[in-house]
């Protein structure tokens, strides 16, 4: 803005607030207003269109004729007072005519008119009414007065809405672009339904005071939010999350380059300098830029725009004092949460009897939000572009994380299809929540073991809810991941005799921590493997475990001194080779002897497993079945080895089948393998929550599943059903010859015996 253009906005803003403070009734305070502006920036007309009852309605004017006022109405989209409220952007016309979407009103009289330019007057993101000048010559308006209008026009929406002159919900009610329902497609990240409103994880600001009392003072308050949003970004660099390469470092690079671009940092204070405060100075350059990035057709542009929206939030957060997310304000009523990312530790401050869902515009299968939401029960939808652009806070959101879709400001028909929907699965849902007294015992009497997989302190209670036979893999790492810091000992040990005690005569079967690779933490960094191209293959797991023997060692002297007195199960992940067990072994048994020496109380026994995840231990059960008491079977991870398909990418996810023939002839001979041994076998992992697979598993003669709670009633119900006899002798004979469909051929057996009532 030039000196001129910065005092004719200041003096139409000191004009502006003294109009509205006045004790006139609407209609003189707005023809006082349009005169104030007119005069200002020495133009022929000015007037100003609100919405009312879904028309932009001429609500007062100086230049044009008077006898127009709240007769003359133009729909939305229609001429170009109408495309600037659709379109929530800036028209700049020398001649008006020539523009295509012109629309002649001749109770005006504006045909002597032929310059025009007009801006939308924004409220909470929405077009609620047009500010527009027009001269006699033919001429485009300079970029200073453009500038000026759009800073007045900011001004006026708050001051006419304070004044009741719109209803602002019925405004917004009638926004044709944010009140007809949306459907978003995603990528489904923790399966699941989901009914609730819209909430933001950072709510948007809100904007109290307007015009500036002490233009110097909201300078000074611009200047230390910028100092401290740009310590922030520095900071991020410095976390190993950020520093790997690749999309992070991106991302971060963006953002680094906006919070220390001069251009806009002069804007800010070019509109501060035109009379206001600092708050609404930065959302006055961020109205601008929303209309650019309207205006921009290159995807990676648009993106670059999202994250300078991102950053503008952020230094509006700062600068305002409101920087709490919506856990620490606290959610009222049933809600899904709308983020572009969110970390583990962010989703554990909602109440989860609130939280029913989360939309994310990032996100991925692997993402460490996705494994504690996974554990939470909390349906989770990833990778929805635009997310922002399409959803309200309070929208009402129907999130269907089965099909990958979120329906937004849905039609009651939809509400009801999906609540009835909604309703069936709970039908389910309690017939299978009655059968937690009932043991799993197959109809030809074999007991089958039906456990769940736990990670959180509160994940205890599905022991008695569900009526589980015990934990079949604790996941430690939850712990880690959710931490700002590596956890103590002490935090640990606190931890695994919390589970232990909730337990009481159950097994837990903890798994030691299962992290690197995809699962990194800022707070751990290694040399080797960051920034790997396949980190589900490679640098993780046991494998940083054995490398970094303090970290097991912390880990082995926490769960002997919680098991002090009881039984402990210790599971060794991604074990590839018997030596490895042996190494992580030795290490528990070093603290062993160092409690032993100092008197601790030790556990009444310690049996040792292994989950076999790489296809290369199964080649060598034989040297390593006389060392351990178990064996679980992880799943998923043992299913995208054997077929090279990572489970995280989209177009491999779902392409190989767990009732492949491939898969079910290896658990077979794993099975086989074992026999004669002492070595309890069993599988961790979905597979084993889901009828049709889990009946496969029992075929194969494996009578120990460790699942997600949810599952445990209805894979109950399957082994009450099931003759044991029958689906083995069926399932010797589909893998000694197998059909085209073996899924298809087991489907059509099951139905028939009435399996599956899923």
């Amino acid at each position: 803005m030039t000196s001129g253009a910065v005092d004719a906005a200041r003096n139409i803003l000191t004009g502006l607030h003294e109009v509205m403070a006045s004790r006139q009734h609407a209609q003189a305070k707005l023809n006082t207003v349009v005169e104030v502006i007119g005069e200002s920036l020495h133009s022929e007309v000015c007037s100003i269109y609100l919405l009312r009852e879904g028309m932009l309605e001429l609500f007062a004017t100086r230049g044009l004729a008077q006898e127009a006022v709240h007769v003359t109405r133009l729909a939305i989209g229609e001429g170009l007072v109408g495309t600037i409220a659709e379109k929530i952007e800036t028209l700049n016309l020398a001649e008006a005519a020539a523009h295509p979407d012109f629309s002649y009103r001749p109770e005006t009289g504006e045909e002597k008119f032929h310059s025009f330019a007009g801006v939308p007057i924004v409220r909470r993101e929405r077009a609620v009414g047009v500010l527009g000048v027009q001269h006699v010559e033919r001429r485009r308006y300079e970029e200073v007065e453009i500038e000026a209008l759009q800073t007045v026009a900011m001004v006026l929406s708050e001051l006419i809405t304070n004044a009741g002159l719109i209803d602002d919900d019925y405004a917004a009610s009638l926004d044709p672009t944010h009140n007809a329902p949306e459907q978003l497609r995603g990528l489904p990240l923790v399966k699941g339904l989901a009914q609730g409103t819209a909430v933001y994880h950072q709510p948007r600001v809100t904007i109290e005071h307007i015009v500036a009392q002490d233009t110097e003072a909201e300078r000074q308050r611009v200047i230390l939010a910028f100092d401290k949003m740009r310590e922030q970004i520095d900071r991020m660099a410095g976390q190993a999350e950020f520093g790997v390469g690749g999309e992070h470092e991106e991302v971060l690079e963006t953002y680094r380059m906006f919070a220390y671009d001069e251009g806009w940092t002069r804007r800010i204070n070019e509109a501060i300098d035109s009379g206001l405060t600092a708050e609404a100075a930065i959302e006055r350059v961020q109205q601008r830029t929303r209309m650019r990035m309207r205006q921009i057709d290159d995807a990676l542009l648009a993106d670059r725009m999202h994250d300078l929206e991102d950053l503008a939030n952020r230094l509006l957060r700062i600068v305002s004092g409101q920087i709490g997310t919506a856990a620490s304000l606290g959610l009222r009523n049933d809600a899904i949460l709308i983020a572009r990312n969110l970390g583990p530790a962010e989703l554990l401050e909602y109440d989860k009897r609130r939280l029913k869902g989360v939309v994310l515009e990032e996100g991925s299968l692997t993402s460490h939000v996705v494994i504690v939401a996974r554990a939470m029960g909390i349906p989770v939808l990833g990778r929805v572009r635009g997310l922002r652009g399409y959803v309200r806070e309070g929208d009402t959101l129907l999130l269907d994380a089965e099909q990958g879709m979120a329906t937004v400001r849905p039609s009651p028909g939809a509400i009801e299809a999906f609540e009835a929907r909604f309703a069936k699965n709970r039908e389910k849902q309690a017939v299978y929540a009655s059968m937690r007294d009932v043991e799993p015992v197959t109809k030809d009497g074999t007991r089958i073991q039906v456990r769940i997989n736990a990670g959180l302190r509160d994940d205890i209670a599905n022991l008695s809810l569900t009526g589980a036979d015990g934990i079949g893999l604790f996941r430690t790492e939850f712990q880690f991941l959710v931490s700002a810091t590596l956890p103590a000992r002490e935090r640990q040990t606190r931890l695994y005799r919390d589970v232990l005690d909730a337990a009481g005569s159950k097994p837990v079967v903890f798994r030691t921590v299962d992290i690197g690779g995809d699962k990194t933490l800022p707070y751990l960094r290694h040399d080797d493997g960051e920034g790997e191209e396949n980190p589900a293959m490679g640098w993780r797991a046991l494998r940083v475990a054995l490398e970094r023997e303090g970290l097991l060692k912390v880990q082995a002297r926490a769960l002997l001194e919680a098991a002090g007195g009881r039984e402990l199960n210790v599971m060794f992940p991604l074990v590839a080779e018997p030596w490895e067990f042996d190494e992580a072994k030795a290490v528990f048994e070093g603290q062993l002897a160092y409690l032993r020496k100092t008197k601790r109380m030790l556990p009444e026994a310690i049996r040792y497993g292994v989950m076999l995840e790489v296809p290369a231990l199964a080649e060598q059960l034989d040297i390593l079945a006389p060392k351990i008491s178990f064996l679980s079977i992880g799943t998923n991870d043992l299913t995208q080895f054997l077929f090279a398909a990572d489970r995280s990418n989209p177009k491999l996810a779902e392409r190989y089948d767990w009732l492949s023939p491939a898969i079910l002839r290896f658990l077979r001979r794993v099975v086989t393998s074992l026999e004669g041994s002492n070595v309890d076998i069993g599988v961790c992992g979905e597979m084993g929550g889901r009828r049709l697979e889990a009946l496969a598993l029992l075929g194969l003669g494996i009578h120990r599943l460790s699942i997600t709670p949810a599952s445990v009633g209805r894979i109950k119900d399957l082994v009450g059903k099931t003759d044991l006899g029958e689906i083995e002798t069926a399932m010797r004979g589909w893998l000694a010859e197998p059909p085209a469909n073996l899924r298809e051929t087991m489907h059509a057996w099951a139905s028939a015996r009435g399996l599956l009532t899923d």
